[in-house]
């Protein structure tokens, strides 16, 4: 396995490789992110991954500061996963001095997620951006715990003709439905033990759905299930593609909601089909 952390190393090694795939991540990686270099692995062609905490896709409230980090770790699963390039910018790498562009994605943005984080997803889709350019992947993998993120970066991968195929691969959870996240490692053993309650939140609508409702109201109210020591911050039920708040589910939808324990944000989702 090759470990590069220069743009120009990133791009040397990945000339050798052939057709590629890449998993973008922010490290303290688990079997979620696992799950995508085995698929990956699976579709064929090298494989490499990125290992880079994003600096422009925080808010000034949120944990860049804190967010999770253990390269040395990281790097033993990826090789022991099979991974053959790994590359790991830093911010000064990343971004050069006086940079001042960014990737603003419209009104798929503006909901959900970016209602909360101003500013979030065009830190993203910069990011993601520049990860296509300097490696130059046939595919890209993503997990669908993070829903409106594979939206979004669907949407500006179509709209800006990136010769990128944008792979979506399912949440990969713990044994009592928690859906793998980095941040799972703030939560305290009260609050561990409340937050599979998010998952069965959205079983319930999704039992709802299969029982025969199709009014979004009544689907969103089956999700809103309290959390104990949790507080709101939205039960969506929308479109698929577009995000939108359905008022009735006819062809499906994406049933989602984002909690905070304290400072510490989950989000999960269920396709209702």
């Amino acid at each position: 396995m090759q470990i590069v952390s220069t743009k120009a190393e990133a791009r040397a090694a990945r000339a050798a490789l052939g057709e590629m795939s890449l998993v973008p991540t922010m490290g303290y990686l688990h079997d979620g992110h696992l799950s995508l270099v085995a698929q990956a692995k699976a579709d064929g062609g090298a494989v490499a991954a990125s290992i880079f905490v994003n600096p422009t896709q925080f808010g000034p409230n949120e944990d860049l500061s804190r967010y999770p980090r253990d390269l040395e770790r990281d790097l033993q699963l990826l090789q022991g996963a099979g991974v053959d390039l790994v590359f790991t910018p830093t911010p000064e790498v990343m971004y050069r001095q006086g940079f001042d562009s960014r990737i603003e994605v419209g009104a798929i943005t503006q909901k959900l997620e970016g209602a909360i984080r101003p500013g979030h997803f065009a830190g993203v889709c910069t990011v993601v951006a520049k990860l296509f350019n300097i490696l130059q992947p046939q595919r890209a993998y993503f997990g669908q715990k993070d829903a409106q993120q594979c939206a979004v970066i669907r949407r500006m991968a179509a709209d800006l003709d990136l010769p990128v195929e944008i792979r979506i691969c399912e949440t990969v959870r713990e044994a009592d439905g928690l859906a793998l996240s980095s941040r799972n490692v703030y939560l305290s053993p009260e609050q561990r033990a409340a937050a599979p309650a998010l998952y069965q939140a959205l079983l319930a609508a999704k039992a709802s759905y299969a029982g025969g409702e199709r009014r979004a109201e009544a689907l969103r109210a089956a999700a809103k299930a309290k959390l104990s020591g949790a507080v709101i911050d939205y039960v969506s039920v929308a479109d698929k593609v577009t995000l939108d708040e359905l008022d009735l589910v006819t062809d499906g939808a994406l049933v989602s909601r984002a909690v905070r324990f304290g400072a510490t944000r989950l989000i999960d989702n269920l396709i209702l089909t």
